[in-house]
């Protein structure tokens, strides 16, 4: 069977961006993590042992987003992706999408966001 826990929106300021201002001056970003695995057992025995722990994750992302300053987003979210996939041996396939909304395009526009999907091994 396949499950997935979603963690979604979660929010960091920290200090990626192509431009040195960003580097600098940090802004919000925003993850999404997909994370497909079987929580049958889990569910059945009604036990966080058996599972995977998002608050964990939540802290894992965390230490990820803020140990290093990345240009792009897209690196972020493949460097998420990989090691989430390394760290929880249960997650078969991923999903992780980086938003970021104060962005110097010279136009008006939401966010940009990079999405990265990896399945185990692959």
């Amino acid at each position: 069977m396949i499950n997935v826990i979603k963690i979604k929106n979660a929010v960091f300021y920290a200090y990626h961006g192509a431009m040195q201002e960003e580097q600098s001056i940090g802004g919000k970003f925003e993850i999404d993590i997909d994370m497909y695995t079987d929580f049958t057992q889990a569910a059945k025995d009604d036990s966080l042992k058996e599972t995977i722990d998002y608050d964990k994750v939540y802290k894992f992302v965390s230490k990820i987003v803020h140990a290093k300053k990345y240009k792009l987003i897209e690196t972020l979210a493949m460097y998420l992706a990989e090691q989430i996939l390394n760290e929880y041996k249960s997650v078969t396939k991923i999903a992780v999408r980086v938003r970021k909304h104060s962005v110097p395009v010279g136009g008006v526009l939401d966010f940009v966001e990079a999405e990265v999907i990896r399945e185990n091994g692959k």
